[in-house]
């Protein structure tokens, strides 16, 4: 998920015009820091570390944190992180929300699911919270790409209940200036 959250922040950075929406899970998102937090020493050889003048310029380069700019239109954001995350310092999708929040010039919405009881390997949670984490994803894809969903999917009690409760409580009131 790091690295896939990694990939999605460079791109989303990179090349905003390409997409309506984008949910970007426990990201790696500050690449000029990421090595001070958390697990993220271990990832140096991987990776490469700002500490070393020659590395920094090419972390720079990609890392999505110091790439965004303000002023550019950017599509909606669902960031997803949790407190437990060990891997991946949840400070990362935190303050990457802010930033997008201040710098965007468009109305989409960018918003943070932070889950205070789970981390970096939700598949390690309860079906039941999976399940949740999921559905408000889809839920949040479903609204910025203005899908409709049939009645029966919206009524059953897998998704319907959870899609509705999203939809009022969590994103709703997150939206208002």
């Amino acid at each position: 998920m790091s690295n896939a959250g990694l990939l999605v922040g460079a791109a989303l950075t990179q090349r905003p015009d390409l997409f309506k929406a984008v949910v970007c899970a426990y990201p790696l998102l500050d690449m000029i820091r990421y090595q001070k937090f958390e697990m993220g020493f271990i990832w140096v050889p991987e990776y490469g570390s700002a500490d070393n003048p020659e590395q920094f310029k090419y972390l720079l380069k990609y890392s999505p944190y110091q790439n965004v700019k303000s002023g550019t239109k950017y599509p909606a954001v669902l960031f997803v992180s949790g407190d437990s995350d060990t891997r991946v310092a949840p400070l990362h999708a935190r303050k990457m929300t802010a930033l997008l929040q201040a710098s965007t010039s468009s109305k989409n919405p960018v918003l943070l699911r932070y889950e205070t009881s789970s981390g970096h390997a939700p598949m390690f949670l309860p079906v039941s919270k999976q399940i949740e984490e999921l559905s408000d994803e889809f839920s949040f894809l479903f609204w910025q790409l203005g899908m409709i969903v049939d009645q029966e999917w919206q009524n059953s009690s897998r998704f319907g209940g959870v899609t509705r409760e999203l939809m009022r409580v969590h994103l709703e009131p997150l939206t208002k200036p």
